[in-house]
């Protein structure tokens, strides 16, 4: 088999992982982190892109991997417009919609516009996405609200979400696309998916204010409430949505978004650290139940993967509360850049199609 370089990022809020792989076997995996002193002297996540992008460049020369040598770029992809699952070729359409930030801002947006960047330096390379954020397979009901004015969205932990359950599949000899899972993602944001024979037929918005809190999110909050702090005159509508994402969940609390950090304090006798811990894997185990609901009970499977998934506490605190509905399966961390490599060789050996965004 032809041997293929593959060049892979994935911006996350407080990182950028980056991987190169021959073929899929990784020859570098990086996660570059990017303290609150780094990011807090941009006004916005555009406003990260150079330095997130002469971050990535400095390891690739520091590794000695040279530009000229890599065949691909795959991204995480970011809040572009709601699209199917699968892969994309990042095109001028793309870059602006990133660049404006039309769906919103994440971390993520930047991943196709550094790719589309860095291919510029790279003879016949092309860039892509995979899985973004935004991937759009929810069932007409999941997507009405108690007002005709809101509408549920889709924005979640797709590329994640969707490799662990196939990675599930492969472990238990059966197909995705025939059974039924429930994926809980526990990371920066938390999105709790229910996964009906291949498609997300429902998950919380992991981004804007719904579903369990998380150490950077606020999660769903009591609406009159927000309400009256809107109206409160002491923040403006920045302030606010800084509140709901970026600095709510345990960075509101405890003025940090390390998890690691909650989790030690929690285990050397901090009870207001242990109560919050035990409070966000509490909603991840409700969320459960109501995936559970939407799948009629015929649940073949519960994954909890992310960087939180390696927290044993909340692990089986989420175990103990969910365990009478399926089988609970950890995989911690991310597949993410490996995700992502899978796609890149599958355009590489053309097994499959790039759609066109």
């Amino acid at each position: 088999m032809k041997q293929f370089s593959i060049l892979v990022i994935n911006p996350g809020s407080t990182s950028t992982k980056i991987g190169v792989y021959q073929n899929n076997t990784p020859v570098l995996i990086k996660k570059l982190h990017h303290s609150n002193k780094d990011l807090t002297r941009f006004q916005s996540i555009i406003d990260q892109y150079e330095f997130r992008k002469e971050a990535i460049v400095k390891e690739l020369e520091s590794a000695e991997i040279s530009l000229s040598d890599i065949d691909i770029v795959v991204a995480r992809g970011g809040l572009v417009r709601p699209i199917s699952s699968g892969i994309y070729e990042v095109n001028e359409r793309m870059i602006h919609d990133l660049r404006i930030g039309l769906m919103g801002e994440h971390a993520s947006n930047l991943g196709g516009l550094i790719a589309a960047n860095l291919i510029q330096s790279i003879p016949d390379a092309k860039a892509y996405i995979a899985d973004p954020v935004v991937v759009d397979e929810l069932q007409d009901v999941a997507r009405i609200t108690g007002l005709p004015e809101f509408k549920r969205a889709s924005i979640f932990h797709a590329l994640n979400q969707k490799a662990v359950a196939r990675r599930h599949a492969r472990s238990i000899n059966r197909n995705y696309v025939n059974i039924n899972l429930i994926v809980a993602h526990l990371g920066g944001g938390i999105s709790v998916g229910a996964h009906k024979k291949g498609k997300v037929i429902d998950v919380n918005n992991a981004l804007d204010g719904d579903g369990p809190f998380s150490p950077e999110r606020s999660g769903s909050l009591p609406a009159r409430q927000l309400l009256q702090l809107a109206y409160s005159g002491k923040y403006t509508e920045e302030q606010i949505s800084k509140m709901i994402t970026g600095t709510g969940g345990l960075m509101a609390y405890f003025g940090t978004n390390d998890a690691y950090e909650i989790e030690k304090r929690a285990c050397n006798g901090d009870a207001e650290c242990q109560l919050m811990q035990d409070a966000m894997a509490y909603q991840v185990g409700k969320a459960i139940g109501e995936a559970a609901a939407v799948l009629h009970g015929e649940v073949d499977g519960i994954l909890i993967t992310g960087g939180i998934a390696n927290n044993r506490h909340i692990c089986e605190y989420i175990r103990e509360m969910t365990k009478f509905i399926a089988p609970v399966i950890v995989y911690p961390g991310e597949d993410e850049l490996a995700a992502l490599a899978e796609n890149g060789l599958m355009i590489l050996n053309d097994s499959c199609k790039a759609n066109e965004y």
